[in-house]
Protein backbone atom coordinates (compact mmCIF):
# COMPACT_ATOMS: atom_id res chain seq x y z
CA UNK A 1 0.00 0.00 0.00
CA UNK A 2 0.88 3.24 -0.88
CA UNK A 3 1.20 6.08 1.55
CA UNK A 4 -0.78 9.51 1.24
CA UNK A 5 1.34 12.68 0.37
CA UNK A 6 1.62 14.98 3.06
CA UNK A 7 0.15 18.81 2.47
CA UNK A 8 3.89 20.07 3.22
CA UNK A 9 6.02 17.78 1.25
CA UNK A 10 3.19 18.35 -1.63
CA UNK A 11 3.42 22.49 -1.55
CA UNK A 12 7.03 22.16 -0.93
CA UNK A 13 7.29 20.48 -4.18
CA UNK A 14 5.12 22.58 -6.24
CA UNK A 15 7.05 25.42 -4.89
CA UNK A 16 10.17 24.09 -5.87
CA UNK A 17 8.96 24.01 -8.97
CA UNK A 18 7.55 27.41 -9.29
CA UNK A 19 10.97 28.25 -8.42
CA UNK A 20 13.03 26.30 -11.22
CA UNK A 21 10.30 27.76 -13.44
CA UNK A 22 11.38 31.14 -12.55
CA UNK A 23 14.84 30.50 -14.11
CA UNK A 24 13.64 29.36 -17.16
CA UNK A 25 11.81 32.16 -18.73
CA UNK A 26 10.59 29.92 -21.77
CA UNK A 27 8.91 27.60 -19.64
CA UNK A 28 7.25 30.31 -17.30
CA UNK A 29 6.20 32.04 -19.65
CA UNK A 30 4.41 28.55 -21.37
CA UNK A 31 2.91 28.01 -17.90
CA UNK A 32 1.88 31.36 -18.08
CA UNK A 33 0.17 31.26 -20.73
CA UNK A 34 -2.01 28.20 -20.13
CA UNK A 35 -2.46 29.11 -16.94
CA UNK A 36 -3.83 32.50 -17.27
CA UNK A 37 -2.17 33.90 -14.04
CA UNK A 38 -0.06 37.26 -14.91
CA UNK A 39 3.42 37.40 -13.31
CA UNK A 40 2.81 39.86 -10.86
CA UNK A 41 0.30 37.43 -9.48
CA UNK A 42 2.69 34.75 -8.87
CA UNK A 43 3.58 36.10 -5.23
CA UNK A 44 -0.57 35.82 -4.22
CA UNK A 45 -0.83 32.60 -6.07
CA UNK A 46 1.42 30.71 -4.66
CA UNK A 47 -1.16 30.61 -1.43
CA UNK A 48 -3.98 28.76 -3.53
CA UNK A 49 -4.27 24.99 -3.16
CA UNK A 50 -5.76 25.56 -7.12
CA UNK A 51 -2.62 27.54 -8.44
CA UNK A 52 -0.34 24.91 -6.70
CA UNK A 53 -2.42 22.12 -8.36
CA UNK A 54 -1.62 23.72 -11.66
CA UNK A 55 1.84 23.93 -11.43
CA UNK A 56 2.58 20.32 -10.58
CA UNK A 57 0.41 19.22 -13.46
CA UNK A 58 2.25 21.56 -15.71
CA UNK A 59 5.16 19.41 -15.14
CA UNK A 60 3.63 16.26 -14.61
CA UNK A 61 2.33 16.31 -17.81
CA UNK A 62 5.43 17.13 -19.89
CA UNK A 63 7.96 14.30 -19.04
CA UNK A 64 10.86 16.40 -20.85
CA UNK A 65 9.81 18.98 -18.59
CA UNK A 66 9.77 16.89 -15.64
CA UNK A 67 12.95 15.57 -16.29
CA UNK A 68 14.15 18.67 -16.56
CA UNK A 69 13.08 19.71 -13.10
CA UNK A 70 14.25 15.99 -11.49
CA UNK A 71 17.61 16.72 -13.20
CA UNK A 72 18.32 20.41 -12.58
CA UNK A 73 16.65 20.13 -8.38
CA UNK A 74 18.42 16.39 -7.72
CA UNK A 75 14.35 15.71 -7.14
CA UNK A 76 13.09 11.71 -8.04
CA UNK A 77 9.95 11.60 -10.46
CA UNK A 78 8.23 10.01 -7.78
CA UNK A 79 8.36 12.84 -5.28
CA UNK A 80 6.62 15.41 -8.07
CA UNK A 81 4.28 12.17 -8.90
CA UNK A 82 3.39 11.88 -5.18
CA UNK A 83 2.50 16.29 -4.98
CA UNK A 84 0.81 15.78 -8.34
CA UNK A 85 -1.69 12.77 -6.98
CA UNK A 86 -1.89 15.02 -3.28
CA UNK A 87 -3.60 17.91 -5.68
CA UNK A 88 -5.03 15.79 -7.83
CA UNK A 89 -9.45 14.86 -7.55
CA UNK A 90 -9.63 11.78 -6.15
CA UNK A 91 -9.85 9.23 -9.37
CA UNK A 92 -11.51 6.40 -10.11
CA UNK A 93 -8.68 4.12 -9.14
CA UNK A 94 -8.54 5.76 -5.36
CA UNK A 95 -11.21 4.04 -4.03
CA UNK A 96 -12.98 7.54 -3.28
CA UNK A 97 -15.36 7.78 -5.84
Amino acid sequence: MRSAPSSQAAQETAIAILGWLAGEPDMLGRFLALSGVQADQLRQAVDDPGFLAGIVDFLASHEPTLLAFCAATDTAPETVMMAWQYFSAPGLDSGEY
